[in-house]
């Protein structure tokens, strides 16, 4: 077996969207580098198949999952609570799960939802989490993000968009937002041992846009 297999043995990961895309293959490789791996997803048909795929895969991969609409509040609680109950420590935290509407909509908690699930949720989550990861260290907690952040056109006087809205620019100034949150929380949780990243990782095929049926088939 090849030793850098074992690199992340006896570390517990939780992934968000990671039925697809960057998130399943940021969990495949994650269990294949000997790490526990919890898969999130939003739809429980799915995540099982995701769950049974990555099992098929890999014989000797430690992954399970938990199942939460991350547009919801009180999903992401409900979803912290239930990783609080099954496990005892998290070493990584990993804020994957995104959208991009093209048609604004609102979540359950009346929050336009790319400002809901791309900012809003990986906040929540992480707040939650956070003396799991505090309690860890050394962990990590990374956000995926994407330099379309560098198009942002943020109004602190209609953050929802209700005014005029654009599906791009609500999606560039939601990752603008996560990353104005990676930096205040890197600051806050120095010296701790818990280190916080933004990551960007380049033009990938996904499911983003699938709430809009799958109208943009590449984002960055």
């Amino acid at each position: 077996m090849d030793q850098k297999e074992n690199v992340m043995q006896n570390k517990i990961c939780l992934v968000t969207g990671a039925t697809s895309g960057i998130g399943l293959e940021t969990a495949r490789q994650l269990a294949r580098l000997g790490a526990t791996v919890i898969i999130v997803g939003r739809d429980a048909t799915k995540t099982a198949a995701t769950l049974a795929q990555i099992r098929q895969q890999n014989r000797a991969a430690r992954v399970e999952s938990l199942v939460a609409d991350l547009s919801s509040q009180a999903q992401v609680r409900a979803l912290a609570e239930q990783f609080k109950r099954a496990y005892a420590r998290l070493d990584v935290l990993i804020n994957n799960a995104g959208v991009a509407m093209m048609r604004r909509q609102e979540s359950v908690d009346g929050i336009e939802m790319t400002f809901a699930v791309n900012v809003l949720a990986p906040f929540l989550l992480t707040h939650l989490l956070l003396d799991v990861l505090q309690a860890s260290a050394p962990s990590r907690i990374i956000n995926v993000g994407s330099a379309l952040h560098k198009q942002a056109q943020f109004d602190f006087a209609d953050v929802q968009m209700r005014r005029k809205y654009d599906g791009l620019k609500a999606y560039r100034n939601s990752k603008l937002a996560l990353l104005w949150f990676t930096y205040a929380l890197a600051r806050r949780l120095a010296g701790t041992g818990v280190t916080v990243n933004a990551l960007h990782p380049g033009m990938v095929k996904s499911n983003l846009t699938a709430r809009n049926g799958g109208f943009y088939k590449w984002i960055v």
